[in-house]
């Protein structure tokens, strides 16, 4: 009785490690990412070299993402989550440095170590979810990503007031970085020491999967719909405030403001998606999610008025919201080897959150910003034309009937 109550206990300790494990990086990536436009004029740089600028979390975040699989497999998920919180706290810190002197090269280096600690993290955290679900019987990975989405709120609600007082960004980001510490120590104890990301494996089957991931049509079905979700999502993290501050004339301000109604968009959808797929399916959800997205930022590039351009950013964060939960949940039990697949669907994701950005501030830099988000605008469309990847197995025993 003693040890089932002490382990019912581990796990509970576990499942809100995870939630605080998902929500402090969602805090820090708004700490930044709210205050973008004041990050510009410190660094004194123009669109586009604010975009070579925002290629250093791209670097850093694919070094993280592509080998995060491999550590896991090697290291266990505690590990890799410890060391990888660590680069996030480092990074913040590194650009909060690089403000005050004004060099772009270092805040470009910070970048690399936030997105490096952040892709390192990816599989670690996604697969000890996906074991947590099992051990609790509970569809889970949504809310958790729903912390990230809520910690993002609860950073750009930060940027907004601090915006308003004019605190300089530099004092922001190192307050946000000192913060976090103690809540990341405490939630990486929760986790246990041992081989997660084996014991996933363990659990599914220890076989590899019988078809390379390229000739997986349904899992690279799956990857369109997240890399769709994906930029989606990155596009308005770097460059929704600068969006409408240039491109609909809104104040530094409104336009962090602005980000918020994203992130509400995105933290709505993600507490709420687990309700609406109990009661209907991954590909009815995933679709719908698909067109409001593409609606909401339809509005934004084609519709000259302000007051429509900031509610439409609700519809746009509610269609990005469950790329990634539901994505990571079909690659994991659409085929054997699921840490292999997460791992495949998460690298394919973060190359569109991450490379995609500075894309489209080169496109900005030539045509705009807002007739450079049609391209974000046309790969929702498409998400939702292949929707059907993500759905769920059928049983055996329905199968043979």
């Amino acid at each position: 009785m003693l040890s089932s109550l002490s382990s019912s206990h581990a796990l509970r300790q576990r499942t809100w490690a995870l939630f605080a494990l998902f929500f402090l990086p969602g805090l820090l990536m708004a700490s930044w990412a709210s205050r973008t436009p004041a990050i510009r004029d410190d660094l004194q740089v123009s669109i586009g070299e604010m975009g070579i600028v925002l290629f250093g979390l791209s670097i850093g975040s694919m070094s993280g993402i592509l080998s995060s699989g491999w550590l896991v497999n090697r290291l266990g998920t505690r590990k890799v989550i410890r060391f990888a919180m660590s680069l996030v706290v480092t990074g913040i810190l590194l650009m909060s440095g690089a403000l005050l002197p004004g060099l772009p090269w270092l805040f470009s280096l910070g970048l690399a170590c936030l997105g490096a600690g952040l892709g390192a993290s990816e599989v670690a955290v996604n697969v000890e979810g996906a074991i947590v679900e099992r051990l609790r019987g509970k569809t889970l990975l949504p809310m958790m990503h729903g912390c990230y989405s809520f910690g993002t709120l609860i950073g750009a609600g930060a940027g907004i007031g601090l915006s308003a007082l004019k605190l300089p960004v530099s004092f922001h980001l190192f307050i946000a970085g000192l913060v976090s510490l103690v809540p990341l120590v405490l939630a990486v104890r929760a986790i246990p020491p041992h081989n997660s990301g084996n014991t996933t494996a363990g659990e599914q089957g220890n076989e590899p999967a019988h078809i390379p991931f390229w000739r997986d049509i349904q899992l690279l079905l799956i990857g369109v719909v997240i890399l769709a979700m994906a930029l989606a999502e990155g596009s308005a993290t770097d460059w929704l405030s600068l969006l409408m501050v240039d491109g609909h004339g809104f104040s530094q301000t409104s336009g962090t403001l602005i980000y918020t109604g994203f992130t509400l968009g995105m933290t709505l959808g993600r507490f709420t998606g687990g309700w609406f797929i109990d009661r209907y399916n991954r590909v009815a959800v995933v679709r719908t999610s698909a067109l409001l997205g593409a609606l909401g930022i339809g509005i934004i590039v084609f519709v000259d008025n302000p007051f429509l351009a900031g509610c439409a950013v609700l519809l746009w964060g509610a269609g990005a919201s469950l790329g990634f939960p539901l994505t990571i949940s079909a690659a994991s039990d659409t085929g054997p080897n699921a840490p292999a697949r997460v791992s495949v669907v998460a690298a394919t994701g973060y190359i569109a959150f991450l490379v995609g950005p500075p894309m489209l501030g080169y496109l900005g830099e030539h045509y705009g910003l807002r007739q450079a988000m049609v391209v974000v605008l046309a790969l929702m469309i498409v998400a939702a034309l292949v929707a059907r990847a993500v759905a769920k197995p059928q049983p055996a025993t329905t199968r043979s009937d």
